[in-house]
């Protein structure tokens, strides 16, 4: 299974929940009782903030999917396969942090380049740090999008 395939299937998944907890909130809010009116729109609020995350992250990954063909199609995706690997399958720290200081270096040179970045995310993931490599995927997403503009 894909990871996109996984994503999608989490996704239904979370929607079902979704649904039903919807619905109780529906039926609870419908009583008429002051109590069940609260506690359902209470319960509400996390159906719909739920959908509101999934949908971001759902277009988040389209977005990287997209910048990741279009780096494809120019020759430019960045390669990491000949980087040393641990048993695991994760790249070795030092490999990662070398990795990590030539794209953060080419990215000085060139900050406004969405590729530029897109590197820098990857690096970021290499290295461990997934929360900042997401931030920069964004940066990149929305330098793509200026640059196409």
């Amino acid at each position: 299974m894909t990871a996109r395939t996984a994503a999608f299937v989490v996704a239904l998944v979370l929607l079902a929940y979704l649904l039903l907890m919807g619905g109780r909130a529906i039926t609870m809010i419908s009583s008429g009782e002051p109590v069940f009116i609260a506690l359902g729109l209470a319960i509400l609020v996390f159906p719909v903030l739920g959908a509101v995350l999934v949908a971001d992250q759902l277009r988040f990954g389209a977005a990287t999917e997209r910048l990741a063909r279009r780096l494809d199609d120019e020759g430019a995706l960045p390669d990491v396969s000949h980087l040393p690997r641990r048993p695991s399958g994760r790249v070795e720290r030092e490999a990662a942090d070398a990795w990590f200081d030539a794209k953060q270096s080419e990215l000085e040179a060139a900050p406004q380049d969405w590729r530029r970045w897109f590197a820098l995310a990857q690096a970021y993931d290499l290295a461990g740090d997934r929360n900042r490599g997401r931030k920069a995927m964004r940066k990149a997403i929305d330098l793509e999008q200026d640059d196409k503009a």
